[in-house]
């Protein structure tokens, strides 16, 4: 049985969710969306008596407050009028029985499976990590290197991002810190020709993962598109089938501005997946679902403390679970 099935047998007290340490993670996490959530779900629930198309109205309300984005609030809501008709749901607890149950179904629809970085089974993984200056980047990177270096892979990190001297310094530390080799040339230099020294050393020392850091000058996408597309060619060159990600990191607390600079990226590049920081830090941890909505691109890693381990591989499960288990356990 999945997590999602897991979660709809929660409500009628067949089953309880088993605590685990991912677990807690997410609801921690998400506890600043859950407690804003349930606050304005309760005052919808003491307000209206009936569930009438004033109820729905302010549903919306929320569900866009949450960051969920208006074409998956209205497709939530829409399904919820036809839910409800057919269970005739009238009590606080059969709602948001439904309200919950239709989100997980409509999450689930095309994600059975929770969506996993794309390792090279037959030699060295190359990861490109892309993004606006600010949202977290070159800390991504020194979270995932040493997730990786605990499971036991050698990793490699390439400073691609030439132009910002700090960022060099920032992933020099963290490369320290993790126990795990950094490729740099001089700031201004080309980005292409450190990735290309990179994957040399990689391949020399038969590493598992080469993550590579990249510049964030949104605001040039001509030239950043074309930094991009060199860098691919020299990795291309020397590793099949790579980059095998190409990861966007957005910030979770800019809500809707991530959005915006995630339509830019995938216009200016292919963005295989996306990383999502600070989901801990926001009120609006509904931006999971606007992105999975409107994009089509797999949220594969999210950020749910500032802790080193705190960064997480998407779990849709554990983070429906984590959005609404206060609700679930009110419901038990």
């Amino acid at each position: 049985m999945g997590f999602f099935d897991k979660i709809k047998r929660a409500f009628t007290g067949e089953e309880k969710i088993e605590t685990t340490e991912v677990t807690e993670k997410y609801e921690k996490g998400l506890e600043k969306t859950r407690k804003s959530f349930s606050n304005r779900m309760n005052e919808l629930f003491a307000n209206f008596r009936t569930v009438d198309e004033d109820f729905f109205e302010e549903l919306e309300e929320i569900l866009i407050g949450a960051d969920v984005g208006y074409d998956a609030s209205m497709e939530i809501s829409n399904a919820l009028r036809q839910e409800v008709k057919l269970k005739n749901a009238k009590s606080q607890g059969e709602v948001q029985q439904v309200i919950i149950e239709k989100m997980v179904e409509i999450y689930e629809k095309d994600n059975t499976e929770k969506p996993e970085i794309n390792f090279n089974k037959d030699g060295l993984t190359v990861i490109l990590v892309v993004g606006v200056n600010g949202v977290g980047k070159t800390t991504t990177i020194g979270k995932m290197a040493k997730r990786y270096q605990t499971e036991g892979k050698t990793v490699v990190l390439a400073a691609g991002d030439t132009f910002r001297a700090g960022a060099i310094e920032q992933l020099v530390v963290w490369g320290e810190r993790v126990g795990a080799q950094v490729v740099t040339g001089k700031a201004g230099s080309d980005p292409a020709a450190v990735v290309f020294d990179a994957v040399r050393q990689a391949k020399k020392q038969q590493a598992d993962v080469l993550i590579v850091d990249t510049a964030g000058r949104l605001q040039n996408k001509v030239n950043l598109m074309n930094e991009l597309e060199k860098m691919k060619r020299v990795i291309e060159k020397e590793i099949i089938d790579g980059p095998h990600e190409v990861l966007l990191v957005l910030d979770a607390t800019t809500g809707q501005n991530a959005m915006v600079q995630a339509k830019q990226f995938k216009q200016t590049t292919n963005v295989t997946g996306i990383v999502l920081t600070k989901l801990d830090g926001t009120a609006k941890g509904g931006i999971v679902l606007a992105i999975r909505k409107e994009l089509d691109i797999p949220v594969k890693l999210v950020g749910l403390g500032e802790a080193v381990d705190d960064l997480q591989e998407f779990d849709p499960g554990e983070y429906i679970y984590g959005l609404f288990s206060g609700l679930i356990k009110d419901s038990m």
